[in-house]
């Protein structure tokens, strides 16, 4: 890859979630600019059928009928397992328990070492999924979106502003809370299901208005927040000034008339009940449904770093497939609060801030690098990152200087501290051992693809 300027790689992403499994085969094109390939052109080759996420007991998935479906899948695609270069892993909801994700991941072990694998809670799957609508691309050009992402168990809302997510909520809104047979016996009544049951009826179409009454007074642009019991997160905070709304998850196939098989749940009626209703701004057609999260595969950059850069020893390299957060700092009123709350915000939209493992904090250094500004960042970035060793990624030559004043205040702190490297949310990052001839370290930047007007 480093002596080529256009590569074509095969990639496929896997979405696992509580409801639903599906993949989607793509081919990307990249090409060299500066020091990272961009994708220039991408096309689907094969979106697969939509299992509905087989169990074989109390939230314990049954991964000899998901890998069946999976093979099953590679092969209508014409694609072999050898043949795929990179991809992504994404796995949701009751995927994430431990038992799930072990046995999955020997389901993916021979792509391993070429895949990202990403653990998407409410917040992070959200981002993704306002990534991968092209919600947030359309934010650029009309300033403020709303994506709405409606799924088997729960709806995720992101106000997009300005090509960035601002905020995030979820709520027990889905279309899998309730499901029933061919003979119209109920098989599935999740306990938000059970609850709203009690509160109005257990006919459908009554919980399903009572689902979207819920969802309006949350999301309506213009609103303040009813504080509804089905919410799993805080309210937003700021509804004003939304130009559009796009809706993305399984229940807007229905939405924007895409898809008509049912599949035994409140997923049409949901569709139809939303179409109804006004919600402060027009509906845009969005860039992809239900593949909204699984729209993201991987493609790989090779960089070097800088040699202004600062390993506590040599030993806290090499580390490997690091998640990178890119928290949106105030350059020109730098304090160690305003940067220690930056970076939590940061690591919580990526359902990152209990991490048990390290992340790697990328910052763009804007002003001066005196040394009551380097005093403040530091200070802000060790109070809210606690994980070791302490990796921080810049675009200019301050990494030296960060990682010295880090090791001459707290000589204690396993830190890797690199600059000359280029990253942006929803990398994952490998960084190799120092290279002694040049003091510099190489990298590996694996990067989630999203949808734009140049690669649909």
């Amino acid at each position: 890859m480093e002596g080529e300027d256009r590569i074509v790689l095969t990639s496929v992403g896997v979405d696992i979630g509580s409801s639903t499994s599906h993949l989607l085969f793509s081919r990307l094109e990249l090409e060299r600019q500066d020091n990272r390939y961009v994708t220039v052109n991408r096309e689907v080759l094969y979106q697969s059928e939509i299992l509905l996420t087989p169990y074989r007991g109390d939230n314990v998935i049954d991964e000899a009928v998901l890998e069946d479906f999976v093979q099953q899948q590679y092969h209508h695609a014409g694609i072999t397992r050898e043949e795929v270069d990179t991809g992504a892993l994404i796995l949701t909801g009751v995927a994430l328990l431990r038992h799930n994700a072990r046995a999955i991941a020997d389901l993916f072990a021979e792509e391993a070492g070429r895949f990202v694998a990403v653990s998407a809670g409410d917040n992070l799957e959200a981002t993704m999924a306002a990534y991968g609508s092209g919600a947030v691309a359309l934010s650029e050009s009309l300033g403020a979106v709303m994506n709405v992402d409606i799924g088997g168990g729960t709806t995720k809302v992101v106000i997009c502003r300005d090509g960035r997510v601002d905020e995030v909520i979820a709520m027990d809104v889905g279309a899998r809370l309730m499901a029933w047979d061919g003979d119209g016996a109920v098989t599935r009544m999740e306990p938000a299901a059970q609850d709203i049951a009690a509160r109005v009826s257990d006919q459908p179409q009554e919980m399903v208005r009572y689902m979207v009454d819920q969802l309006e007074q949350e999301i309506r642009v213009g609103g303040t927040s009813k504080h509804s019991h089905l919410l799993r997160t805080p309210p937003l905070a700021n509804r004003n000034n939304i130009s559009a709304i796009t809706f993305s998850g399984g229940v807007s196939e229905y939405l924007y008339g895409r898809a008509e098989e049912s599949f035994g749940d409140l997923g049409p009626l949901l569709a139809e009940e939303l179409k109804s209703r006004d919600l402060g701004a027009p509906i845009e057609m969005a860039a992809a449904g239900i593949r909204a999260t699984v729209i993201g595969a991987s493609q790989y950059t090779i960089q070097v770093s800088g040699s202004t850069i600062y390993l506590s020893s040599p030993e806290v390299v090499p580390v490997r497939n690091i998640p990178v957060v890119a928290p949106n700092f105030v350059w020109d009123d730098l304090s160690a609060p305003g940067v220690a709350g930056s970076i939590r915000d940061a690591l919580r939209r990526f359902d990152l801030l209990d991490a048990d493992g390290p992340v790697a904090l990328a910052g763009r250094w804007q002003g001066s690098a005196t040394f009551k500004r380097i005093r403040e960042f530091c200070g802000g970035v060790l109070d809210a990152m606690r994980a070791q060793p302490l990796i921080l990624v810049f675009d200019s030559d301050i990494g030296g200087l960060v990682g010295l004043h880090v090791r001459d205040e707290h000589p204690q702190v396993e830190i890797i501290s690199i600059d000359g490297v280029d990253l942006r949310e929803f990398d994952f990052i490998d960084i190799g051992a120092l290279i002694p001839a040049s003091g510099a370290v190489p990298v590996v930047i694996k990067s989630l693809v999203f949808p734009n007007t140049s690669t649909l």
